[in-house]
């Protein structure tokens, strides 16, 4: 009776960036990956009806929720055959994204995700969910990340701020990534003992995230998935992203620079040069 009444939160964090490879070369990839995204959290309401959806948008100007929408849902037609829950978050998210869209300022350059900020609100939301629910429930939360972006350095701080939290409050973090390897996003599934999963080509999305994604951390012990890949733990340098083993780090911001800089990139704060090391002097030998 107990396991009937905990009820699974998935928060979905959607990167809409128009500086996407996977977007910005092929723009019908981003109609592909919503539809597949809608029909994952369908299912994943499908799976018990005390499950909780909630999905956002992460564009290059705004961190926006896509569903559930505050105040009263949007009046929409319901679809004969179709379970009227499912057609509210279908039609609901595809407004809501083209909305977003189509007030967009205009993008002259490419421009970096507001991903770590997104993963923030996601956290916010799923304390809120746990701070109002009912007494005696229980609710397992967790964030899945899907994104096509780089890993961006000033971001840095935050997202360890995120992974942290996440693990504090025992929240799941999945990464689906859609381009390059994200080390970043590797070691926060690593530490929330989430599921990372890199994907070279869109074919199959949606089987990936119905047959990696869907089931509950729980359960993903009893299942073949995708064997874990080593996740590297050494720091990445924030000036050319490369992992060093041995670096400078500023105490303020705690960035990592793999040289020594007057001033901090990150934080701008101005050090002063290291002083070099006295070579010591030689002892003389005594004369017998």
């Amino acid at each position: 009776m107990d396991e009937n009444k905990d009820a699974s939160l998935l928060v979905i964090v959607l990167d809409t960036n128009p500086s996407q490879r996977i977007i910005r070369e092929k723009p019908h990839n981003l109609t592909q990956c919503l539809d597949s995204i809608v029909a994952f959290a369908n299912a994943h309401l499908m799976q018990k009806a005390q499950n909780k959806l909630a999905v956002l948008a992460c564009h290059h100007h705004a961190t926006q929720f896509l569903y559930p929408t505050p105040g009263k849902p949007l009046d929409i037609r319901q679809v004969d055959g179709q379970y009227e829950v499912f057609t509210l978050v279908e039609k609901t998210i595809k407004q809501k994204l083209a909305h977003m869209i189509n007030t967009a300022p205009p993008l002259t350059t490419p421009t970096e995700s507001l991903l770590a900020g997104s993963m923030s609100m996601a956290l916010c939301y799923i304390a809120r969910i746990n701070r109002n629910k009912a007494p005696g429930s229980k609710i397992n939360s967790r964030v899945l990340v899907v994104t096509g972006s780089n890993e961006c350095a000033s971001q840095y701080m935050t997202y360890m701020n995120v992974f942290f939290t996440a693990q504090k409050q025992g929240v799941v973090v999945d990464v689906c990534a859609l381009d390059k390897a994200l080390s970043l996003l590797q070691q926060g599934c690593d530490i929330t003992g989430g599921q990372y999963l890199r994907l070279e080509q869109l074919e199959g999305f949606l089987q990936y995230l119905l047959w990696v994604f869907l089931p509950d951390p729980q359960m993903r012990c009893k299942l073949v998935l995708p064997p874990p890949v080593k996740v590297d733990y050494r720091a990445a340098c924030f000036c050319h992203r490369e992992l060093i083993d041995i670096g400078y780090v500023c105490s303020v911001c705690l960035s990592i620079f793999c040289k020594f800089s007057p001033i901090c990139t990150t934080c701008h704060t101005v050090f002063k040069a290291p002083a070099p090391i006295a070579a010591k002097p030689k002892k003389k030998k005594l004369k017998a």
